[in-house]
């Protein structure tokens, strides 16, 4: 029997997701992150993003019916979540020549490493393949994420730094996976 069942977001879940993500940046962040990095997460990064439960590509995973982890999938030129991403693009990925995005994993501390990220990277890389994606690319967060991502098969290409909007820099690693041809 499992601990969690997932299922899509919808937009009624937002408070419940922006919590999860304010939980996982305040719990999970502090390893990687420092103080100042970790407030100005809170402001700019634990924002769910609207267009990925409208587009059908965020998914919840829920216990006990509450929410305790999420993540989704884009098929939309955005790399990243939150308002520090506000220059990011609407406009729909080409899947024979761009790679999908991974957008917004984060989980409740009470409840990582219990199988829940790898449960929802696996929904999505389903639905990513049958969109006729090749490839995926994510800017993972030091703080859990990156570890996650590369366990999966997902290649460091390059760390860098994302800038909130407060001009507090964030360190991240852009990662990318080649699907396999069908």
């Amino acid at each position: 029997m499992s601990l969690f069942h997932l299922r899509k977001a919808t937009l009624s879940d937002k408070p419940a997701i922006e919590h999860v993500m304010r939980e996982s940046l305040r719990g999970l962040g502090r390893p990687a992150y420092d103080e100042q990095q970790i407030a100005s997460s809170l402001q700019s990064i634990a924002q769910a993003d609207a267009q990925l439960i409208d587009d059908g590509t965020y998914f919840v995973a829920v216990a006990n019916g509450e929410i305790v982890a999420c993540g989704g999938w884009s098929k939309r030129g955005k790399l990243y979540t939150g308002s520090a991403a506000s220059g990011g693009e609407a406009r729909l990925l080409d899947p024979q020549f761009e790679a999908a995005r991974i957008r917004a994993f984060f989980t409740l501390p009470s409840w990582s490493r219990k199988g829940i990220g790898r449960a929802i990277l696996e929904a999505c890389e389903n639905e990513i393949a049958a969109a006729g994606f090749k490839r995926i690319e994510l800017m993972a967060m030091l703080s859990g994420g990156e570890a996650l991502y590369a366990m999966n098969g997902y290649e460091a290409i390059e760390r860098t730094n994302i800038v909130l909007e407060d001009g507090t820099p964030l360190g991240t690693t852009v990662m990318r996976k080649q699907l396999p041809s069908s």
